[in-house]
């Protein structure tokens, strides 16, 4: 991570230097880094001071847990079951900055499990490689009201006011990258996999104040999926999980090509753009914008879910969608009508307060608030809005809040969030037609 080499020309204030330390820290290995200049053995030499204090390398690389909801007639939640989901990583194995890591998921009838590997110096060049291997046993729910289906699966009968589609996912990827800057790095990849689904015969529901058939967006049956990726990311953090300052933007693109054997052929783009400043104050602003579209045949896991961008429901974990709620509607609009979409976009600022800072296996603990707008569209809500909505009222637009904790330790960051809980309480799904 250190690019200087003896004969570079160095001065004390080269922003290179800050930008190594801030380098060194994002990389999580360290929970301190200092960089320094002394005078060297003769005049115009000079000798770079690299001083870090190391981390633990064995972290929880994600924790979700909480209580998945179903809603009654009158748009009320209704609890249904726990789901869990945990992934642990050893961020730097045989100390060579390789990283291994494992994660599983488990929801009511779903579970799903992962691992991947990560080289960011094949053979010691400036070349990453890295790999996944995940498994999915999910089921989705589709339909918004009054769904009427025929499945071949009997016990799908048993769900109300639902389609449902149960499917298995199994598959990998494989990938390299490299860094074209201190904070810039490319990446690309390859990724396939074999997708069983078991989809209702015949299903509709009822869109706006009309019945219309379901569209489930994925092939009965066997079916594989093979893709082609790339991306570019920029990040310029000066911390990995508790940012006081810096950059994150990151481009990728996804094409599902039949001619490389996928089922699927589509295109995805997506793009994300984060900033942060510290205050005069002392506390911390942000700012998140992301947007992102999906032209062509892509499968429902592959679209944008409205979980992903409303902080209200829970997102996807590991692949599985464990609530069925529809999103919660506070300004009334068709933003009830949509469970996955083509086209995403979110607005969104958060707010941070330290309230503890240490040193040894606790770092840091923030109190952190965010609110902003999100929308999630298919192409058919934008060409042939569902009936009944007017004026503003037909583009799918919604409010998103969040309020809780983030607190670094030794062993990773976690956020405890509580704007899920507030989506349990009655009548906070807002108005339904």
């Amino acid at each position: 991570f250190i690019p200087f080499k003896p004969g570079d020309v160095l001065a004390v204030d080269d922003p290179e230097i800050k930008l190594t330390r801030y380098r060194l820290l994002a990389a999580g290995f360290f929970s301190k880094a200092r960089i320094s200049l002394r005078r060297g053995s003769e005049r115009g030499k000079a000798i770079v001071t690299v001083v870090v204090v190391e981390r633990n390398t064995i972290i929880v690389d994600h924790v979700a847990m909480g209580v998945a909801a179903d809603e009654n007639s009158n748009g009320h939640s209704e609890l249904l079951s726990p789901y869990f989901g945990l992934g642990v990583a050893e961020t730097n194995l045989a100390g060579r900055g390789m990283r291994l890591n494992a994660g599983v998921a488990v929801a009511a009838d779903q579970w799903a499990m992962n691992s991947g590997f990560t080289d960011p110096s094949i053979f010691g060049s400036s070349w990453s490689f890295d790999s996944t291997l995940y498994y999915v046993d999910g089921r989705d729910f589709f339909g918004t009201k009054e769904v009427s289906f025929e499945s071949p699966l009997l016990s799908q009968q048993s769900v109300t006011d639902y389609a449902v589609v149960d499917y298995k996912r199994f598959g990998g990827s494989v990938g390299a990258g490299h860094d074209l800057s201190l904070q810039s790095h490319l990446s690309f990849g390859y990724r396939i996999e074999k997708v069983d689904a078991v989809v209702p015969i015949v299903a509709s529901h009822v869109r706006g104040l009309r019945r219309e058939p379901i569209r489930f967006h994925i092939l009965n049956g066997d079916s594989v999926l093979s893709s082609i990726h790339a991306a570019i990311t920029y990040d310029s953090r000066n911390r990995p999980f508790l940012p006081t300052s810096g950059t994150v933007a990151a481009l990728r693109g996804s094409l599902g090509l039949t001619p490389i054997g996928s089922n699927y052929g589509y295109q995805k783009l997506e793009a994300r753009y984060q900033q942060w400043w510290t205050l005069p104050w002392g506390h911390i602003a942000s700012f998140e914008t992301q947007a992102g579209l999906v032209h062509g045949d892509a499968p429902f896991f592959e679209r944008f879910f409205v979980g992903d961008f409303t902080e209200v429901l829970p997102g996807r974990i590991l692949g599985i969608n464990p609530d069925r709620r529809q999103p919660p509607n506070l300004f009334n609009t068709a933003i009830e009508e949509v469970r996955y979409g083509d086209y995403a976009a979110s607005l969104v600022g958060e707010y941070r307060v330290g309230l503890y800072e240490g040193h040894s296996s606790i770092y840091g603990i923030d109190l952190f608030g965010r609110v902003g707008l999100y929308s999630v569209a298919s192409h058919r809500d934008l060409t042939d809005p569902a009936t009944g909505y007017e004026g503003a009222a037909r583009v799918p637009v919604d409010l998103t809040y969040n309020l809780g904790l983030r607190i670094e330790t030794e062993v990773g960051g976690f956020s405890l969030a509580f704007s899920n809980l507030l989506g349990l309480l009655p009548g906070h799904g807002g108005n339904r037609k």
